[in-house]
C-alpha cells in the first residue's frame, strides 16, 4: 500500500531529478555542484561559488533560472577603472540603495510631489551575486539583511522580499585587487560554499561538442514556486536519530579550539570554528541527502557527505593557520577521521 509519505518522496526524487536533467543539458561534468546549488535551494540557503575566470559558475546560476518559474535578477559588483589620468584607482562601487531600490520624487496629476519606492534588483527570486567580494562593507551588510530576514529596509520603511529568495554568489580566490573579504557574518549566512574545479579531459571534450556549434541546448522550465515550498517541507518532516544528531552536533564542535573534540591541528591553526547555523546545515542538507538515497531517516553517510560544502567557510584560521596557507578542508578531513560514529 502507497502512503502519503511514499508520495511525497516521490514526487520529490522527481522533481529533483527533473531539474537536474534540464540544468545538465547545459552544465557539463559539475554533478555535485549542481546537486549542492539545489540542495541548498531546498534548505532555504543560499550558495557561494568559489572558482577561478571561465568555469561556468555565471551560466549555472542563469540555467537554474530558466528552469525554475521564478523571478531572476543579476547585481555585477565589478568595479570600472577611472579615468587615465587617475591611473590605478576604482570608481565607487554599488552602493545599498542600487541593490535595494530607493524613494524616488514622484509628480501626480495635480502637480503634487510624493515618494514613490522603486524595488532595486534584490526584489527577485533568484539574485545572482557576481563577484560578491567586490561589494563594499555597506553593500554587503545590505546583502547580509535580505539574505538573513528575507527582506529590505529603506529609511524607516521595512519591505518584504518575494519567496523562495535564493541568493547564489561567485567569487574568484585569485584576483585581490579591488576586493573586500566577506564578514564572518555574512560568510555564515551562505548555506554552502562550493569550489568549482576545473573540469577533466572528457568533460572539456562534452563542452566544446555543445558550445562551439551555433545553437545552445534549450532548457525547459519544470519546477514552479509552489513545488518547490513542498519540496521544502517534505524534506524538513525527515526524521533524524538523537545519535545521529549528536554526531552533527560533536563534528560542529571539533572545529573549535580548546573543544573536548578538538583536534591538535585544530587548536593549532583554528581561530574559530563553526557555528549552530553549521551544526543546521548538516542536518538540514542530511535531510534531503537522505530523501535522494531514497531513505526517509538520516544517516552517519549524509552528515559525513555534508560536512565539507557545509563547514569550510565557517572555520575561521588564526594567524598561523593564514601564514602557512592551511586550507580548512585539510583540517575538516582530519576532524571527520577522528570523530568517532555513534555506535548505536
Amino acid at each position: 500500500m502507497i502512503t502519503e509519505i511514499d508520495q511525497q518522496v516521490a514526487r520529490f526524487q522527481q522533481n529533483f531529478a527533473l531539474a537536474t536533467e534540464e540544468i545538465g543539458k547545459r552544465i557539463v561534468g559539475y554533478k555535485e555542484i549542481v546537486q549542492g546549488t539545489l540542495i541548498s535551494l531546498l534548505a532555504d540557503g543560499h550558495v557561494l561559488l568559489e572558482g577561478i575566470p571561465g568555469l561556468g559558475k555565471t551560466k549555472l546560476v542563469h540555467t537554474l533560472s530558466d528552469v525554475l518559474h521564478l523571478k531572476f535578477s543579476r547585481v555585477q559588483f565589478t568595479p570600472d577603472l577611472m579615468p587615465a589620468d587617475i591611473i590605478g584607482q576604482f570608481t565607487p562601487d554599488l552602493m545599498p540603495a542600487d541593490i535595494i531600490g530607493t524613494n524616488v520624487v514622484q509628480e501626480g496629476e495635480q502637480g503634487e510631489k510624493f515618494l514613490e519606492f522603486q524595488q532595486g534588483p534584490l526584489f527577485a527570486n533568484i539574485v545572482l551575486a557576481d563577484e560578491i567580494n567586490r561589494a563594499t562593507p555597506k553593500t554587503q551588510s545590505a546583502l547580509l539583511e535580505a539574505m538573513q530576514e528575507k527582506s529590505v529596509s529603506v529609511g524607516r520603511q521595512t519591505y518584504k522580499l518575494a519567496l523562495p529568495f535564493f541568493v547564489l554568489a561567485t567569487q574568484n580566490p585569485l584576483e585581490m585587487e579591488g576586493t573586500y573579504p566577506l564578514p564572518e557574518a555574512q560568510l555564515d549566512r551562505f548555506f554552502m560554499k562550493l569550489r568549482v574545479t576545473y573540469p577533466d579531459t572528457e568533460s572539456l571534450h562534452e563542452i566544446l561538442n555543445r558550445t562551439t556549434q551555433f545553437d545552445e541546448p534549450d532548457v525547459e522550465r519544470v519546477l514552479t514556486g509552489d513545488q518547490l515550498m513542498e519540496m521544502r517541507r517534505t524534506s524538513r518532516e525527515v526524521p533524524i536519530a538523537k545519535p545521529i544528531q549528536d554526531y552533527a552536533i560533536r563534528l560542529t564542535l571539533a572545529t573549535h579550539p580548546e573543544s573536548p573534540y578538538a583536534q591538535p591541528i585544530v587548536n593549532r591553526y583554528v581561530r574559530y570554528g563553526a557555528s549552530p547555523r553549521g551544526a543546521q546545515a548538516l542536518v538540514v542538507g542530511g535531510k534531503i541527502r537522505a530523501l535522494l538515497a531514497d531513505r526517509v531517516h538520516v544517516s552517519c553517510e549524509d552528515i559525513r557527505a555534508m560536512l565539507l560544502p557545509a563547514l569550510r567557510h565557517r572555520v575561521l584560521l588564526n594567524f598561523e593557520g593564514e601564514a602557512e596557507q592551511i586550507d580548512p578542508d585539510t583540517i575538516l578531513e582530519e576532524v571527520l577521521t577522528n570523530t568517532p560514529e555513534p555506535t548505536e
